[in-house]
């Protein structure tokens, strides 16, 4: 039946005369003339929008790295426009010559019609692309339904009556679609940059369609081609005509979510998953055709407003048994059951309702309760998420059911509000566990928003709005407070690690300086400890480069110098010629590292005592037996309380951390740690300890270890490079997703569809 309620006026082909080859060419190469002149004109005013679309964008992102995406996407364009547009106009004019020849026609395009997309073929990084393809195609064939209909039975009359339906019609928007794609891949652009080129594509070209079929229907009438024919469309039955919603399609390898990278792209992409779906339910396909295990019934297949008027008595059972306590990771069996039952709840419930059971909901529905359930059994099985919080956001299935029932857009526009709320409540459960979470303030909030959906959700789509607002109101709060928290670790290990290195810096310069010389226990205790601190604090506070800390370097040389036996009296004179600016210089040094003026003047007797002893001038020998006395050990006691704390062990200590099993350089592992960015979230799982969850809050651009923070901002664990690849090689350390929750779950859907024969299973982590 057409749109008003009359038959569709079918024209036998097969009773027409076959037109001769060279009135079929004639009449082929007037067709493939309109397409020609049309489309080069609008791809080349689409190519003329490109560079003024990207260099906005470029000036709106918001780092660098976008900007730059966008600035080089124009360069490539700007180098490859002349044969992407060849590469388009040549592949439709091959196609629309192939026609003459229906045996040797190959309808590839077919993949993208109707709302379908060979996902299989497609790699997960691809998918946004295909779906705002597909999305493309399907709302261009439903407002060109008309016209593309009366263009496909006129060449089929052309072609001697083979029939050409959209999928073969190389001027419809499936096959101009795929050759545009086809023609891109000349361009090595990121997918943002290409998703813009879609859009600006969408508008140029597709967009002018009608104005091309008209053109050519004109001259085929003129020719005499059907004149009589009436644009009117046959339709199967039971298939949703292509949804007019609105999707937003951006690019999954984008780190960031800036509004301004947006693409907006026409229809809805539960038709693209619709083909999937279809197969699953398939004999073969892994699920019986049908409905399985429902009760038969005649009754009509329920309407929307009974499925939300049957969900909503779900939602009050939920709602009315009262609050949620605090989450149980036991409960996560139970809920996955639940999840999967939902259906036959469903349709049983709105059996009560009208008195009699339906045997099954119109396909659209049935789609969107499946996606919905296995959005949601996704969530119980995903890694990221703790125990308690997929308990949690499993009671939000119902709500979501309805919210998808009433906007088919949210599975496909990422800034639908219920889908960035679902994402937000992801995101900071992410990081939750009980140690940092001890007052239960994430918890609360969670719980508190899954419980005003519940209570208050019926047909008002603006509670994902309020709710929304709330959680990132209560994020910007917590995230203030941690970062105010892991700034003061941050400056802390900083600290820390400055101190150690100069500390090494220090010993360093000593031990080499002493090098294979022997010294008195006396003097080497002056260097190794009291000293060593006045090069520590010389480092922090001057640097390297500093005259002072040269100064205290060629200090050391002199009293190395002032160690070694005198044998002659040069040797004597030369060595009272330093010790007056060797004592000065000490004296100056002490007194920066805190020694008392008594601790100061009893050290520098007992080297008065041992340099006249090195001069041959007479010594009392109850002192001289002291100065045999005196090693590493009783130089730390002419050290004050004061500078203990900041002294080295020693020289000669290593790290007291043990030196981890070695690790290869090419190791996914170490890889994996190399790739390491702070925001990025793990869970360590250690033996003999609780499992924890903790942000990479800052990599030290001295020592390179790896800081760890939990959601409070505070310090979980730092770890060496070689120290962090082991715990990931061992399993004792996870990298958890950074994308949001709804890519991750409409990602690993899409591999279960591929896979009809699978029934259960992990949908993904």
């Amino acid at each position: 039946m057409n749109e008003t309620g009359e038959s569709p006026k079918i024209v036998n082909l097969n009773q027409r005369p076959k037109p001769s080859e060279e009135r079929v060419g004639d009449l082929l190469n007037g067709v493939r003339g309109i397409a020609t002149l049309r489309l080069q004109r609008s791809i080349g005013n689409m190519f003329e929008q490109v560079d003024d679309a990207l260099f906005d964008l470029a000036e709106k992102a918001e780092n660098n790295a976008a900007q730059m995406h966008y600035f080089d996407g124009m360069r490539e364009v700007r180098k490859r426009r002349a044969s992407v547009e060849r590469s388009f106009l040549t592949g439709i004019n091959r196609q629309v010559g192939e026609l003459a020849r229906p045996t040797q026609q190959v309808t590839a395009s077919s993949t993208l019609s109707n709302g379908t997309v060979e996902l299989s073929l497609v790699a997960d990084n691809e998918l946004e692309e295909s779906l705002a393809i597909t999305s493309l195609v399907s709302k261009h064939e439903s407002r060109l339904s008309r016209e593309l209909f009366a263009v496909n039975q006129r060449l089929s009359v052309i072609c001697g009556g083979h029939k050409i339906d959209d999928a073969g019609n190389p001027v419809a928007p499936a096959a101009l679609t795929k050759a545009f794609r086809q023609a891109l891949q000349e361009l090595p652009a990121d997918l943002r940059v290409k998703l813009i080129i879609y859009k600006l594509f969408d508008r140029y070209v597709l967009s002018t369609l009608e104005e091309l079929y008209q053109e050519v229907n004109l001259q085929l009438v003129r020719a005499g081609v059907l004149p009589q024919l009436r644009h009117e469309i046959q339709r199967g039955h039971g298939a949703p005509g292509p949804s007019k919603d609105a999707t937003t399609v951006r690019s999954s390898s984008s780190q960031a979510s800036n509004a301004e990278e947006a693409v907006e792209i026409p229809s809805d992409v539960l038709q693209t998953l619709h083909a999937l779906f279809r197969a699953r339910r398939s004999p073969g396909g892994g699920q019986a055709a049908g409905q399985a295990g429902q009760v038969s019934s005649t009754g009509p297949m329920p309407s929307a407003n009974e499925l939300l008027g049957a969900l909503s008595v779900l939602q009050n059972q939920i709602a009315s048994a009262g609050p949620l306590l605090y989450a149980s990771p036991d409960e996560s069996s139970a809920l996955g059951n639940e999840v999967m039952q939902l259906k036959e709840q469903l349709l049983n419930q709105i059996g009560a309702l009208r008195g009699e059971r339906p045997s099954r909901v119109a396909t659209i529905d049935e789609d969107t309760i499946d996606l919905v359930g296995m959005l949601f059994e996704f969530i119980l099985e995903d890694r990221n998420l703790p125990a308690r919080m997929q308990a949690l956001l499993a009671r939000l299935q119902i709500p979501y059911l309805k919210a998808a029932i009433l906007d088919r857009k949210m599975f496909a526009h990422r800034q639908h509000p219920a889908r960035r709320l679902l994402d937000g409540l992801a995101d900071q459960a992410k990081g939750w566990s009980e140690e940092s979470d001890r007052d239960r303030r994430l918890h609360d909030k969670v719980k508190s928003i899954v419980e005003q959906l519940l209570h208050e959700f019926d047909d008002d789509m603006d509670i994902f709005n309020r709710l929304l607002v709330d959680l990132q109101q209560f994020q910007e709060l917590s995230k203030r407070r941690s970062e105010l928290a892991e700034q003061r670790v941050a400056e802390s290990t900083r600290g820390r690690e400055k101190l150690e290195q100069a500390r090494r810096r220090a010993a360093r310069e000593i031990i080499e300086r002493i090098g294979e010389r022997k010294m008195p226990p006396l003097l080497h205790g002056v260097l190794a400890r009291a000293w060593a601190n006045h090069l520590v604090l010389l480092l922090l506070r001057q640097g390297e480069s500093s005259p002072d800390f040269r100064s205290a370097l060629h200090f050391v040389d002199d009293f190395i110098a002032s160690s070694q036996p005198v044998t002659d009296q040069e040797g004597r004179q030369l060595l009272r010629q330093m010790l007056p600016g060797i004592e000065r210089t000490l004296r100056l040094g002490l007194a920066n590292v805190a020694f008392q003026e008594q601790d100061i003047e009893r050290l520098l007797a007992q080297l008065h005592t041992y340099y006249r002893q090195q001069l041959g001038e007479p010594v009392d020998q109850a002192e001289l037996a002291s100065l045999d006395d005196i090693g590493d050990d009783a130089a730390i006691l002419v050290l004050p309380d004061s500078t203990q704390s900041a002294a080295p062990q020693s020289v000669t200590d290593h790290d007291a951390e043990s030196e981890p099993e070695p690790i290869r350089l090419d190791s996914p592992e170490w890889k994996q740690v190399q790739s390491l960015q702070p925001g990025t979230w793990l869970e360590f799982c250690l033996p003999n300890e609780a499992m924890t969850r903790a942000k990479l809050s800052w990599i030290s651009p001295m020592s390179g270890r790896y800081l760890f923070v939990n959601r409070r901002g505070l310090k979980v664990a730092d770890y060496e490079p070689q120290r962090l690849a082991l715990l990931l090689t061992e399993g004792h350390a996870t990298v958890l997703a950074e994308n949001a929750l709804f890519d991750r779950a409409m990602s690993a859907i899409v591999d279960r569809l591929r896979q009809p024969e699978q029934t259960s299973g992990a949908t993904g982590e």
